[in-house]
């Protein structure tokens, strides 16, 4: 329990680091280059040696990192994740007078759990356009404290609280900025905290996120909660492991895409060129001939890695009735008829022998045949670069809370069976 413990920890770490896409990014490329990785620009020619590793990032939340073999090799051990989580977005002219409040008007993005925002610290992270006179330039911006809250009507108001409600993201959920009579400037606040004159801001992708730390609970201290553990455990995982990966048989690729909560559908996420394009140029710039980039995609292989739901103890009928993953349990491998999921027999196969080669705990996971999962990474980026591939995941509990649990000893199962792939 005790490396688990440290792997759960370290992935804590980056989750506080992670509050926004933006913020992932940054971080997964701040332990990329600690391992010597280089960054390459899509706007420049790729200029590529053997033996060395790289990373590309494109839009400032979706990031490519790969090890180039000294040598020839087969095929592409890819690893997909995704940077993005449910949250609240804020919308342009922010502020929102309410008598004596002044509230923020945001909207949802993704399919979120809308009742746990209610009565807990929020703050505000994202990137900010500013306009620096010769040029626009994007900026990280973090408020890094107790900023907003979504306060709950009183049980007094509202006598049938407790037999459900219809929230309405416009009224219910617009969360308080300040007690004021109109002079709560968000975007001078916001000016302020990154030293340029508000007038500078141009534009900005800023969200809502929980302020709350990693906290390991249970007997046995078996369980961990924490903001965006989806999709962020596979982020941290992914970018962790290859920074340790070299092989010259298969080229080891972590892949992170956004946009996966809301579809895939943007030059950053899952359903854009931003794979096939990074590959194809990488193939050029290693003097490939288109024969040998097609049988090197023929040869390649994904891990999907998105994470997928445990057993509820107190609704344990939502589960598949033969299939039933917990907690600490191992790798999810992730199955659909509906072909959601990049899993077929064969590929499961690899997957679970990679695990059973290598010591690493892996369960079986289907979705309730009335409960019809949604699509994830894999069976979309196929479409515009198809190769084979299985999906895997962390079992965890309340997904898409702003507050989501797992088991403490999954993330490092997962950081193992992402190493044994990256040295397949």
């Amino acid at each position: 329990m005790e490396s688990s413990r440290k792997a759960a920890e370290r992935l804590g770490a980056f989750i506080a680091k992670g509050t926004s896409p933006y913020h992932a990014v940054k971080e997964a490329e701040m332990m990329l280059l600690a391992k010597g990785f280089i960054r390459l620009d899509e706007k420049e020619q790729f200029c590529i040696e053997r033996g060395r590793s790289y990373y590309i990032i494109r839009g400032g939340s979706a990031l490519i990192a790969f090890h180039v073999p000294s040598s020839g090799w087969k095929g592409l051990s890819i690893v997909a994740s995704h940077t993005d989580s449910p949250a609240f977005r804020i919308k342009a002219n922010p502020e929102i007078a309410k008598g004596d409040y002044t509230v923020l008007n945001t909207e949802g993005y993704g399919g979120m759990l809308m009742a746990p925002w209610f009565d807990r610290p929020l703050s505000v992270s994202g990137r900010v356009a500013v306009d620096t006179g010769r040029s626009i330039k994007a900026k990280l911006y973090d408020a890094e404290r107790d900023l907003l809250m979504i306060p709950s009507l009183a049980i007094h108001m509202d006598r049938k609280a407790n037999e459900g409600i219809h929230y309405s993201a416009q009224n219910d959920l617009l969360p308080i900025y300040a007690l004021s009579h109109g002079n709560a400037d968000f975007l001078k606040m916001v000016a302020d905290d990154l030293g340029i004159e508000k007038e500078s801001i141009l534009g900005f992708d800023l969200g809502l996120y929980a302020r709350d730390g990693i906290s390991f609970w249970g007997h046995r201290g078996e369980f961990f909660s924490a903001p965006r553990i989806d999709n962020l455990s596979s982020v941290w995982a992914s970018i962790e492991a290859i920074g340790e990966s070299e092989c010259d048989e298969y080229m080891p690729m972590a892949v992170l895409f956004d946009n996966e909560e809301t579809g895939s559908g943007t030059r950053c996420g899952a359903l854009s060129d931003f794979l096939p394009s990074v590959f194809s140029r990488l193939a050029s710039a290693l003097s490939l001939t288109k024969e040998e980039e097609m049988m090197i995609r023929s040869s390649s292989f994904m891990l999907s890695s998105d994470n997928g739901h445990a057993v509820h103890p107190n609704h344990a009928e939502k589960a598949d009735p033969t299939n039933r993953p917990y907690p600490n349990g191992g790798v999810l491998i992730k199955y659909s008829a509906a072909q959601k999921y990049m899993t077929d027999s064969i590929s499961g196969a690899y997957v679970k022998k990679l695990c059973r080669d290598n010591g690493i705990p892996f369960q079986v996971f289907h979705n309730n045949s009335d409960i019809p999962g949604g699509s994830t990474l894999g069976n979309l980026s196929s479409q515009a670069f198809s190769i084979n591939g299985a999906d895997v995941g962390m079992a965890q509990l309340a997904m898409h809370s702003p507050f989501e649990s797992a088991g403490t000893e999954d993330p490092e199962s997962m950081l193992r069976l992402f190493k044994a792939f990256f040295r397949r």
